[in-house]
């Protein structure tokens, strides 16, 4: 058997936050809690993965949900390759099908100032959807500009910039198994 890569070398500018082995144990209590709410509801179910960050999880996650489901992403962006969010949100990528009169479930890895999940969800919201649901990995509440309402949390964290497991800084470290923080960002 292959060992896994070395992390958190001194040359890398993170230190863990949330180990593989937490983040496989709060994936799969999402994936069991979104198996029993939408166990008796009629309809078609779309899990929505928001490019590129969301990846990671929402893989993770849609193996722990015990139900049929279509799988579709969208690309949206308001960091490009800085730290901090611009406060512009444009879609990059949209559907590839119409989501009218389904029950939607946008995976996004993480709201930080609700702007950019704020747009997306009233941006679905006019394509008709039965019921839009929010499940975030990550929440950072002492950066919310915007009242977001998260139907399933992963985790909550301090205001730290975060990478691994999707979340990335210039492209980067979205492979890491776990969740760390930038230091001194």
């Amino acid at each position: 058997m292959v060992a896994p890569p070395a992390w958190n070398r001194s040359s890398e500018p993170f230190a863990e936050l949330f180990s593989a082995t937490a983040i496989a144990t709060r994936v799969a209590e999402l994936g069991a809690q979104i198996t029993a709410d939408y166990a008796n509801r009629e309809g078609d179910i779309v899990v929505i993965g928001v490019l590129k960050g969301s990846i990671f999880f929402l893989a993770d996650l849609v193996r722990h949900i015990a139900a049929p489901i279509i799988l579709d992403f969208i690309g949206i962006s308001s960091y490009g390759d800085a730290t901090v969010s611009s406060g512009v949100v444009r879609i990059t990528q949209d559907l590839s099908r119409p989501i009218e009169g389904k029950h939607v479930i946008v995976v996004e890895d993480i709201v930080d100032t609700g702007h950019t999940v704020h747009y997306l969800l009233e941006n679905l919201a006019t394509r008709r959807p039965a019921s839009i649901a929010l499940c975030s990995l990550l929440h950072k509440p002492e950066r919310s500009e915007r009242e977001t309402k998260i139907d399933y949390l992963g985790f909550t964290i301090p205001n730290k910039f975060v990478v691994g497991y999707g979340l990335d800084i210039s492209q980067q470290y979205r492979n890491l198994p776990f969740i760390g923080y930038v230091q001194g960002a």
